[in-house]
């Protein structure tokens, strides 16, 4: 997804983009916001209910063969539904980009943006396989920059993420962050880097 290339240029980046503010930015970038394994699992288990009927209404069969051959129709459909509903391909988008944006919101507190000086951090977070980003910002930024303009930044990343150039993506959208927050949080004289600037890699 990301070689260390990719990561060290996003992170400069990052450092680039912080010189023209106090603001801190950490980039996450998540191959998978949830494995959705439940859903192939329950589908599974619901239609082998259904597989005895025909036995027990058309056939002779002991209770026992007709038991064996729902839990073998059990595990092949748990096979076959978990290899092509893989990456969440059963589960409605309203929910994997739920699932996300719970995710981004948990990031954004384990990386220490809730602890900055003047709470000007912003999560720059993208889930991959739900092809879903989000700009989380601090509260120091979140009442001076309206969701707009975090969608302005978010909407290229995902067509990039799209087009297999996540890289740029990254790069154009972590420049874009740090033009927003340096207008809102100008660097002060005082200014140090307080969070680490490489790319995080869930």
């Amino acid at each position: 997804m990301l070689n260390s290339d990719d990561r060290d240029a996003i992170a400069d980046a990052v450092r680039e983009a912080e010189r023209q503010t106090s603001g801190e930015i950490v980039v996450v970038v998540d191959r998978a916001a949830g494995s959705y394994v439940a859903v192939p699992l329950v589908l599974a288990l619901a239609l082998s209910l259904f597989v005895p009927w025909p036995f027990l209404l058309l056939t002779t069969l002991s209770a026992a063969s007709i038991f064996l051959t729902q839990l073998i129709a059990a595990a092949l459909l748990l096979a076959t539904l978990l290899w092509y509903g893989r990456g969440g391909r059963f589960v409605p988008g309203f929910v994997k980009r739920r699932q996300a944006h719970e995710t981004a919101l948990r990031e954004f507190t384990a990386r220490g943006l809730t602890l900055t000086r003047g709470r000007t951090g912003v999560l720059l977070y993208i889930a991959v396989q739900e092809r879903y980003a989000e700009v989380v910002a601090d509260a120091g930024i979140s009442g001076k920059v309206d969701g707009e303009a975090w969608a302005r930044i978010v909407e290229p990343l995902l067509e990039a993420a799209a087009q297999d150039a996540l890289r740029e993506g990254l790069i154009a959208a972590v420049r874009d962050v740090g033009t927003v927050l340096a207008a809102h949080a100008p660097p002060a004289a005082d200014d140090v880097d307080e969070l680490p600037n490489k790319v995080v890699i869930l």
